[in-house]
């Protein structure tokens, strides 16, 4: 349905600014810089995670413009998230207190479970962050997944809520079975799901339970492609601000083709979390806020949808990490 309000933030008290500045894949000499100026254009939500590589980074953004006096902390909502080699209990506080020191904070506004793939530890004293593989240097690389069910590592990051280390706790890359039964035996519920979602992923059915179950909504990669064309995992010639529903929309109401998508994305009630590498497009991503869709504009670009999810494990950790693991059907 098409709303005449500026969205500045999705429903609910647990739920984040509607537009935040995402730091996957933001290289680490950049992002003091792009965060204190997305800060400065007026981004008050920022998406970090361990395995992005650049939370010293982006934390020196965030305190070069709490120095300036661009904000105050409690102005920021600040999301980071628990890497796969983390989810036995015994490393979970370890795990956030590290993100902490590295982002110069005291808390977090949010701390996700980045995927419901439970792998073996590795100590930070060996690799930080771990990413996929257990052991780089082995002749064959691979993942080493182990049996930790889902609901030890949520307890453990219930007491990170209890010791005050994070506001409010969530997960990532999660489908409608796993979040019903986490809501089944969670003491804290979860306040967030962040999911791939854009006009080629719509997920309505994974949307609507979220928003009857009380659960807010992030959108990553709501653009789509883009972010994983250089990666090979998807190809120019499937960007969905190419295509002439986005574009002809673009032209009728006088925006770029990622305004309209980004757009569509708040308007639906999710929070959306593009990254960009250019300081001209902070500023244009952020008005995306300020524009509006009719429904029969929302309604054709829902109509795209393709099912087609570019960020899949079940398609990527066995090419790239040795490991057929599946977290979809």
């Amino acid at each position: 349905m098409a709303t005449t309000t500026s969205l500045s933030r999705v429903p609910g008290e647990d739920s984040p600014p509607a537009v935040g500045f995402g730091l996957w894949k933001v290289a680490r000499a950049a992002a003091p810089a792009l965060v204190e100026e997305a800060i400065r254009v007026g981004y008050r939500h920022i998406d970090s995670a361990c395995d992005y590589g650049n939370e010293i980074e982006a934390g020196q953004g965030i305190r070069a413009a709490i120095d300036k006096g661009l904000c105050r902390r409690d102005d920021l909502w600040v999301t980071s998230k628990l890497w796969n080699t983390y989810h036995e209990p015994q490393h979970v506080r370890p795990a956030v207190e590290r993100t902490l020191r590295d982002l110069g904070l005291d808390h977090l506004d949010l701390y996700l479970v980045h995927f419901p793939i439970a792998l073996k530890y590795v100590p930070f004293e060996t690799r930080y962050p771990p990413e996929w593989v257990h052991d780089p240097a082995a002749s064959e690389p691979r993942m080493e997944p182990i049996a930790v069910p889902l609901a030890d590592t949520w307890r453990a990051m219930e007491d990170l809520v209890s010791a005050g280390l994070v506001r409010r706790i969530g997960l990532c890359n999660a489908g409608v079975a796993l979040i019903r039964d986490l809501l089944a035996m969670a003491r804290i519920r979860p306040a967030v799901l962040q999911v791939e979602l854009h006009p080629f992923l719509t997920q309505e059915k994974l949307l609507r339970f979220c928003r009857e179950s009380a659960v807010a909504v992030t959108a990553f990669s709501p653009l789509g492609a883009p972010s994983y064309v250089p990666l090979g995992m998807a190809t120019a010639a499937e960007s969905v601000l190419e295509h002439p529903v986005v574009t002809g929309i673009a032209t009728a109401i006088g925006c770029t083709p990622a305004q309209v998508v980004l757009r569509w994305g708040m308007q639906r009630g999710t929070a959306v979390i593009p990254k960009t590498s250019r300081t001209d497009r902070l500023r244009e991503n952020l008005d995306a806020r300020d524009l509006t869709l009719s429904a029969a504009q929302m309604q054709a670009i829902a109509a795209l949808d393709r099912g087609r999810r570019f960020n899949d494990p079940g398609d990527f950790c066995e090419r790239a990490f040795g490991t057929f693991f599946p977290i979809y059907e």
